[in-house]
Order: structure tokens, then C-alpha cells, then sequence
């Protein structure tokens, strides 16, 4: 049977795309189809068509880092190493079983609406009309989620003291807390470093702040909490970054590879193990499209 016929053959039983490659590669080099060519160019060609990976080296590779069970110092298993047994007729399992984390925390963190950037100080730096309709679409969102909030945390800045009041209209018998330690800042160095923009305090002095927040707010359970918590911080872009690359325990000076919207939902979820996920980061698709900003 002639080549050419054979070539036919094979297209026509197989239907396989690289069958049809490598029998058209080995015919042109053969010059089968009529002439042969002193150079490998169509087979080149040809072969470049094909995967330029194999099946077994496609997958990443794990970087090595291990999760941090007790990233918020209150693992049970770590807190209870070293401690004495009160009495000796005491079950160490049962203490462990008391002392363990029954409850998930739920954690939505809220970037403050547009506010006025040409402001001179914080009490000029207000929301626009602009950042009112979206500081009322946040709140409807987050009454429409229809959770029993517990509580309602913002920044003392004026900008999330204003967002927080809208909101907390539509979430009624929520108490209100405010906390200087939300305000925004620059938490670290981030990598690639900008040069567009420089914080007004240096990174010492914002860090150990914001860091001090993270560590009040981003935690499991207590384990005398009975039921899962559903709690709202009003903040800054800067903090809420910050805050996810550190729970997720990701870098930390990458926080500014991150973008969100104004009005936007973050939402994290701390299991009573350690575990932490990121169910939303930046939600604002419950805002049409000409109320979306990022200032």
C-alpha cells in the first residue's frame, strides 16, 4: 500500500488531530505528497502546533509552606502543652473538649463609600452624594443576606463613620463600635514597591497599628461562643488587604496587588480548627455599574 493511501487510511479511522500531525509530518519529510524538501521547516511547523508540556511536569509545585494551625496563638492543642493538671482525678480530654473552639466566625469586612479626596483634614474628607447611594446599596446588600449580625465595627475615620451610619440603618438593634486601631495607614513595605505613592506616616508606626488590629479582630472563636458569629467592620482598603493577606497567610507585602471597589464586601470565614477561607474578596456586583468607584 502506497504511502499516500496509508495517510488517508489513518485520517480517516483515527479522527485524531495528533495522528493527522505526525502522519502529515512524516509524509512532507518523506516527500511523499509529491516532492521532498531538504529542510525540516513544515515539519518544525507542524510539531510547534503541538503541547509544549508533558503530563507529568504541568501540575506547580508546592512551595513547602505548611499551614499554621495556631496562626492566631489560640490553638487548643498549643495552649493547653506545658499546663498542669489541676486535679488528678480530672479527664485531660474533657479539658481539652472545654477548651476547644465550637463556633465559626464570619467576618465582613466593608471598605468605607467614595468620600471627598480634596478634603484638608479628616473631617472634610466626607462622603460625596456619590458614596451616600453607595454606603445605602452596602446596607441593603448586607440586610438582604438576612444574617443575625452581632455586632458592627468601623473606623473612627470620617469617611467609615459615615458609612457605617448608612448601613447601620438598614440592620436595625446592631450595636455600633468604633475603634481607632481600623483607621486607614500604610501596614508594610509592599512588594513591587510603588513610587507613585507615599503614605503620610512611615510603615512603623501604621504597621504595628494595623498589625495590633488584626490580631484583636482576626481570630477564632472564643471557646465559650455557642453559635456562629456574624460580624461587620467598616475600614479602608489598606486594613482589609492587609488583613486577608494575613489570615489566609499569604504575604503580607503583597497587599497592594489588590484592588476594591468602594461600598465592597470582603468576607472571611474562620473555622473553629484555623482554617480560614475568603468567601468574597471586594463584592460589589449588587451596585450598578455607573455607582462602582475606587477612591
Amino acid at each position: 500500500m502506497s504511502y499516500r493511501k496509508t495517510f488517508k487510511l489513518i485520517c480517516g479511522v483515527a479522527g485524531s488531530s495528533a495522528v493527522l500531525v505526525f502522519a502529515a509530518a512524516a509524509a512532507e519529510s518523506r516527500g511523499l505528497f509529491g516532492e521532498r524538501r531538504a529542510d525540516a521547516s513544515r515539519f518544525t511547523v507542524l510539531r510547534a502546533a503541538q503541547p509544549a508540556w508533558a503530563p507529568a511536569n504541568h501540575t506547580p509545585a508546592p512551595t513547602g509552606h505548611a499551614w499554621d494551625f495556631n496562626w492566631d496563638k489560640r490553638d487548643p492543642s498549643a495552649l493547653s502543652n506545658g499546663k498542669k493538671k489541676e486535679s488528678p482525678a480530672e479527664d485531660p480530654s474533657s479539658e481539652r473538649d472545654n477548651g476547644k473552639p465550637k463556633a465559626t466566625r464570619h467576618i465582613l469586612l466593608i471598605r468605607h463609600s467614595q468620600y471627598n479626596l480634596s478634603g484638608n483634614s479628616d473631617k472634610e474628607r466626607i462622603l460625596t452624594p456619590l458614596g451616600r447611594e453607595q454606603a445605602e446599596l452596602t446596607g441593603q446588600r448586607l440586610a438582604a443576606l438576612g444574617m443575625k449580625y452581632d455586632v458592627l465595627i468601623h473606623s473612627s475615620m470620617s469617611r467609615a463613620v459615615e458609612t457605617a451610619n448608612i448601613i447601620s440603618k438598614h440592620l436595625p438593634g446592631v450595636d455600633l463600635v468604633s475603634c481607632d486601631l481600623l483607621r486607614e495607614g500604610a501596614p508594610i513595605e509592599p512588594v513591587p514597591p510603588v513610587t507613585h505613592w507615599k503614605p503620610d506616616a512611615v510603615y512603623h508606626e501604621d504597621g504595628a497599628r494595623i498589625e495590633a488590629a488584626f490580631r484583636r479582630y482576626i481570630h477564632r472563636a472564643d471557646p465559650k461562643q455557642k453559635e456562629d458569629s456574624y460580624e461587620i467592620i467598616v475600614c479602608h482598603a489598606n486594613v482589609i488587604r492587609y488583613f486577608v493577606c494575613r489570615a489566609l497567610q499569604f504575604p503580607p507585602e503583597g497587599w497592594l496587588r489588590m484592588g476594591l471597589n468602594n461600598g465592597s464586601i470582603t468576607w472571611l470565614t474562620i473555622r473553629p480548627s484555623g482554617r480560614v477561607a475568603l468567601r468574597t474578596l471586594g463584592d460589589s456586583g449588587f451596585m450598578p455599574p455607573d455607582k462602582l468607584t475606587r477612591t
